[in-house]
């Protein structure tokens, strides 16, 4: 099992932070409107730069002028699993306080992908 975050960044544009373990970096989604928590929904979800592991924890203030400007808190954290992991398809089951269940990320084109619950836990 790897770790994830979802992180609450309190922005210029508010949105959350989806962000999966995997190959020694955070691979990072901002997703608008926080993950789905029932399925059916689909959000958007869009590629961001990887993070480094140190930063799962985070939480603060990033300051005015620098890249992510505003307040981050972790909203939920785990574990999660991988069930397939492509270019342009991830399917992973999540393990954590706030959020568990299988959930898919599909990109649409380009850096715009989208997030939907399969089946699962509840939130």
């Amino acid at each position: 099992m790897k770790r994830f975050v979802l992180h609450r960044h309190s922005s210029r544009h508010p949105h959350y932070d989806l962000r999966l373990e995997r190959n020694g970096v955070l691979k990072s989604w901002a997703v608008p409107k926080g993950l789905p928590e029932s399925a059916g929904v689909k959000r958007l979800a869009v590629e961001v730069p990887d993070h480094p592991l140190d930063y799962i924890g985070f939480e603060g203030t990033i300051p005015e002028g620098e890249y992510g400007a505003g307040t981050v808190e972790v909203w939920d954290s785990g574990q999660y699993r991988i069930e397939s992991w492509e270019e342009d398809k991830v399917v992973f089951e999540l393990k954590g306080k706030r959020f568990s269940g299988l959930y898919a990320l599909i990109r649409t084109g380009g850096k715009n992908w989208i997030t939907f619950k399969t089946r699962g836990g509840p939130g």
